[in-house]
């Protein structure tokens, strides 16, 4: 099969996706009136070929970019704060973040500090922050470079808020940003660890939204298209990096769970933001080696979801909803990490049972299990916890 051309589409952000789609990047930005937009990133980027490609068609065009890479894995208000003070103090007109969900989070909440005062924390989803975020921001341009978060597509971002002490989710459709720029080229760069990491947190983000309460067959339908791209591509762009097709199909994954979690997540997000912000794990691992357990624990409440997403795993569906299709389902969960070469329980990845209790608490703050198939309280996430450490 031959990698598609660059195609142009609105989901509802204008979409540039193929392979060197990055070429139109000054273009876009002329659209948007932008002439001296923050590059937003991280410093480990800046280094690699796509960070390079990027600013090549940033020269080409002739655009002026001052570069913040002050952005870290776990990304937190600082981190913003710095960015901010970086995009006024360089006369900025707007954003272009390239990177990970991280920088392209930092991205997404520079421009709205940019022009929203209040303190982060009253931007939280969990306090209908949305209801204090007007549509006020300077245009922003997301270039992803890894295939997992789907941020260049999603409303929301998430940063460690030091005041909150956990993880916060700020949401609202004012923070889309303008266009994404999804080249799969800029992804052929990324080492296998991540690229498995990542790609595990495409397909948490598809499942939960699956999964999750309340009535949207359309992000359904779009969750279930992800899921069957990583069951497919997942494996082969670990052990190829350089396979376009795969890369490509990744990318498609990542950003079809990032629209479908519009609908909402689950109770495997609320367990992976703790392992994030107390232990560092990187995000798509943490969501990776908590996702089994949790397809167990709601095999009652979502077995009927559960039974359409293991077909593209070759999970038996002879009875829709039957508890042999769900174990199925999370051993073939199981089996993906293992081949694309992740821990095989939260204690190989380092966790110690001792730190787990604390990781309950905030796992039960985090607001993304109130839309989980199946209520679960603080005892369950502990129970859940434990079963990942095997």
């Amino acid at each position: 099969m031959t990698v598609p051309a660059v195609s142009t589409f609105s989901f509802p952000t204008t979409i540039d996706f193929g392979v060197g789609a990055v070429a139109g990047l000054g273009d876009r930005l002329a659209g948007l009136g932008v002439s001296r937009p923050l590059v937003v990133t991280d410093g480990g980027l800046v280094e690699m070929a796509a960070f390079e490609r990027v600013r090549e068609a940033l020269d080409a065009a002739g655009v002026s970019s001052p570069v913040f890479s002050g952005v870290e894995p776990n990304p937190t208000d600082a981190n913003v704060s710095a960015g901010v003070e970086a995009f006024k103090g360089d006369a900025c007109d707007g954003v272009v973040a390239v990177g990970g969900g991280s920088a392209l989070d930092v991205g997404k909440t520079v421009r709205l500090k940019s022009t929203h005062d209040e303190p982060l924390i009253e931007f939280d989803d969990a306090k209908d922050g949305a209801s204090r975020i007007r549509n006020e921001m300077p245009p922003m341009i997301a270039i992803p470079t890894t295939a997992g978060t789907g941020s260049e597509v999603a409303r929301s971002a998430v940063i460690t808020v030091a005041e909150a002490g956990r993880k916060v989710i700020i949401f609202s459709p004012y923070l889309i940003a303008n266009v994404a720029v999804c080249d799969p080229a800029l992804t052929v760069g990324l080492p296998p660890h991540l690229t498995a990491s990542t790609g595990m947190d495409a397909l948490s983000h598809n499942l939960e939204a699956v999964a999750a309460t309340g009535y949207h067959p359309i992000c359904e339908a779009i969750g279930l298209q992800g899921i069957s791209l990583v069951a497919g591509h997942l494996r082969k762009a670990v052990t190829d990096g350089d396979d376009l097709m795969a890369r490509h199909q990744m990318l498609m994954a990542s950003m079809m769970g990032a629209i479908a979690f519009q609908k909402g997540l689950g109770a495997a997000h609320s367990l992976a933001h703790p392992l994030s912000t107390e232990l560092g794990m990187q995000h798509g691992l943490a969501n990776a080696l908590v996702l089994p357990n949790v397809v167990r624990f709601n095999r009652e409440a979502a077995g009927d979801a559960y039974a359409r997403a293991a077909h593209y795993f070759g999970a038996s569906t002879r009875r829709t909803g039957d508890d042999d299709v769900v174990e199925a389902f999370a051993t073939a969960i199981e089996q993906l990490n293992a081949d694309i070469g992740l821990p095989g329980s939260l204690s190989a990845a380092g966790v110690s049972r001792d730190d787990l209790p604390r990781l309950a608490d905030l796992a039960f703050e985090d607001a993304c299990h109130t839309l989980n198939p199946r209520p679960c309280n603080r005892d369950d996430l502990l129970a859940l916890y434990e079963a990942a450490c095997g």
